[in-house]
């Protein structure tokens, strides 16, 4: 292992020592005072800040994508990373180099004692992971320099700790219930805490939303004297159709419109991902008033990835993995599977964190699979895979119990390789999205099953 990726694997040791990003206040101070300490490294560049339920990876790293291929310097901080930490931090289309990460903990660490004991005396709680996560890319990026940074909310949006930069434009995938136990019950409630993304003056772009959502961002927007567009109503997917590999999409955005381009993504819901990336990017760059150059809008569409979003990781048989860890994105991967391939049936490894919704993303996914080989992602918070199994047979579904991720996809492709026009999906977490990832690598599912 060479020394940098020691000192980088050595500052997450230091950072995973802290309370883990599921602990959440609902305050942002904190991480604002260590970054006034640190001479606001997040004020250096433009920032274009992400929220929603659903879609913020894929939506970001389009974003990220398009604003590389206009020649800028970009960052990318989002979250959680599926094999290894840096993967959040993005400079360049590339995760950050071990030595960079090592650097900028280098610079932050002097300062983290400081605020710590003006917490500890306050009687307030160290620093926590994700804030000092939030803080550690800030200064990264600074450091790089880059341009612009996209930057993902952790969770929420007001009291997020990524909410000490101001976003130059602020962005809204939709809007569903998720973590209603500190976001609130309802759909406006849950809109109101990511409202507080939007600062004074900025350009706002948002997914369609459901009516009492749609009338908070109004109503915020119109407050901070903010512009605001909603896809359907100011810009819009006006087409997609299958393609080899992904899909040719048709967008009219808020400054010109954009004929059969490619995307190299499965799924109905990414052709909509794409037409609110391209109006965060018309907004960012001449105000809403200037097309995107078609070459460059090419460039950027082709180049954009989502790693563990309908993402194929074996062949013969076909195998895709995708996060879908709640029921909205449930409802996508249900729709994808159905419109994107062309398979008779499905095969799905299932795999769900116990804060989640297990039930509902059982009842969404159902439908579209023949067989559900239940598992658990490697996490203390993993479901068990026998309420997972339970689940899906007082559904009416087929399910057995496979503790290993390896066993439940060894099952799988058997059973998908011992008749026509199978397939399997592995779905329900994140931590299972990297895991299978790195297995199908390991194991070479791309070179076919082994009968």
């Amino acid at each position: 292992m060479s020394d940098d990726r020691e000192r980088a694997d050595a500052v997450y040791t230091a950072l995973l020592e802290r309370a883990g990003e599921r602990w959440v206040q609902p305050r942002k101070e904190r991480t604002a005072r260590l970054l006034e300490l640190l001479d606001d490294p997040q004020k250096t560049y433009r920032v274009v800040h992400l929220t929603g339920t659903n879609g913020k990876t894929s939506t970001a790293r389009m974003i990220e994508s398009l604003l590389r291929a206009h020649g800028l310097r970009t960052g990318l901080f989002t979250s959680p990373h599926l094999e290894r930490f840096t993967e959040r931090i993005m400079i360049d289309g590339e995760p950050i180099a071990d030595a960079a990460v090592a650097d900028a903990w280098e610079e932050i660490e002097p300062f983290v004692g400081i605020v710590d004991a003006e917490l500890d005396a306050a009687g307030d709680a160290p620093l926590t992971f994700f804030e000092l996560l939030t803080v550690l890319a800030f200064v990264a990026c600074a450091d790089a320099p880059v341009d612009v940074l996209v930057l993902e909310v952790g969770m929420g949006g007001s009291w997020d700790s990524t909410n000490t930069a101001d976003g130059d434009v602020a962005v809204f995938t939709p809007i569903d219930l998720d973590h209603a136990d500190r976001l609130g019950d309802t759909i406006e409630k849950i809109a109101e805490v990511k409202a507080g993304i939007i600062k004074d003056g900025a350009a706002v772009v948002s997914s369609r939303q459901a009516p009492e959502a749609e009338a908070v961002l109004r109503r915020v927007a119109a407050e901070r004297d903010a512009t605001i567009a909603f896809e359907g109503q100011d810009f819009a997917l006006v087409e997609q159709r299958l393609a080899v590999g992904g899909q040719q999409i048709t967008v009219r955005g808020l400054a010109g419109e954009y004929r059969e381009e490619y995307l190299p993504l499965y799924g109905e819901h990414q052709g909509f991902n794409a037409a609110l990336a391209i109006a965060a990017v018309e907004s960012l760059i001449g105000g809403a008033q200037r097309a995107i150059v078609g070459d460059v809008l090419a460039e950027g569409l082709q180049g954009a990835t989502s790693p563990g979003r309908l993402q194929l990781l074996g062949v013969a048989p076909t195998v895709i993995v995708d996060a879908a860890h709640n029921p909205h994105g449930a409802r996508a991967l249900a729709a994808a599977l159905k419109d994107s391939f062309d398979f008779d049936e499905w095969g799905l490894v299932l795999g769900v964190l116990g804060d989640k919704d297990a039930a509902g993303i059982v009842q969404t996914l159902l439908p579209a699979v023949e067989h559900v080989f239940a598992t658990a992602p490697d996490s203390d918070r993993a479901s068990d895979p026998d309420a997972l199994a339970d689940l899906v047979e007082r559904a009416g579904g087929r399910a057995t119990v496979h503790p290993a991720l390896a066993d439940a996809a060894d099952a799988a492709r058997e059973w998908a390789a011992s008749a026509d026009r199978r397939a399997v999906i592995i779905a329900g977490s994140v931590v299972l999205a990297g895991e299978a990832i790195a297995l199908a690598d390991d194991e070479d599912w791309k070179s076919g099953w082994r009968a």
